[in-house]
């Protein structure tokens, strides 16, 4: 039977992170919530939901995948996938099922959740995440020949490519770094479209003006660096 592990980055989500794991299909080994240094009951509430749950005090999406990672490294039993997801549920969950079923049954490598308008509630993204999202995408097709359309952060991988990827992004770059490195290691990816809506809370990248740059910067800079790299 295939062992599947679900990481969740979490900061304060207290008032979704329980709806988000209690979503996760059964077939999932463990859900492994990191807690980026919240200040609300995001910790309590994803124990209490059956979450094992981590703390990462550096705060940063990338710190806190790292950290799940690391955990994982550590155990004895190794999965055969990884599925990375938000806390915030503007995902839908039950929904990984989508993402795993082209590695077990066409072996494929990595696959993206592509959130595709005819699937997203009206307002679950911002113009500037729809505008990054296209500019990214569009480079990637430019420099790499690449064929994603979104960098959505519900996403599935093999375990063994995951640790080969040698994940460095601290933070907002964390997700197209993933997509450049399977790019540059030619693993083979598809993207599966996926449902999405508004998110419970405040986005902490695109909610702000200071998110919005920084993340805009940290994926330009990966593109970019990666365009020029031999």
């Amino acid at each position: 039977m295939t062992h599947i592990k679900v990481i969740i980055p979490a900061y304060n989500e207290q008032d979704s992170i329980a709806n988000v794991i209690h979503d996760i299909p059964k077939i999932v080994n463990e859900i492994i919530v990191v807690n980026n240094n919240s200040t609300d009951n995001t910790e309590e509430n994803a124990k209490h939901a059956g979450a094992t749950v981590l703390t990462e005090l550096n705060k940063g999406y990338g710190y806190a995948c790292l950290k799940g990672m690391d955990y994982i490294a550590k155990q004895d039993n190794k999965p055969d996938i990884i599925v990375f997801l938000d806390g915030d549920y503007s995902d839908y969950p039950e929904e990984l099922t989508k993402l795993i079923t082209p590695i077990i049954k066409d072996d494929i490598d990595f696959v993206i959740g592509s959130r595709v308008k005819q699937l997203r509630e009206g307002g679950s993204m911002t113009p500037q995440q729809v505008f990054g999202n296209w500019l990214a995408t569009f480079l990637m097709s430019l420099f790499f020949g690449a064929k994603f359309t979104d960098l959505g952060p519900f996403r599935a991988i093999k375990y063994n490519k995951l640790t080969a990827l040698n994940m460095q992004d601290k933070t907002y770059g964390w997700t197209v770094e993933m997509q450049l490195k399977a790019l540059k290691q030619k693993l083979s990816y598809i993207e599966v479209p996926v449902s999405y809506k508004q998110r419970i809370g405040i986005s902490k990248v695109s909610g702000t003006v200071k998110g919005t740059i920084f993340a805009g910067f940290k994926i330009l800079g990966w593109i970019f660096k990666y365009s020029f790299k031999k």
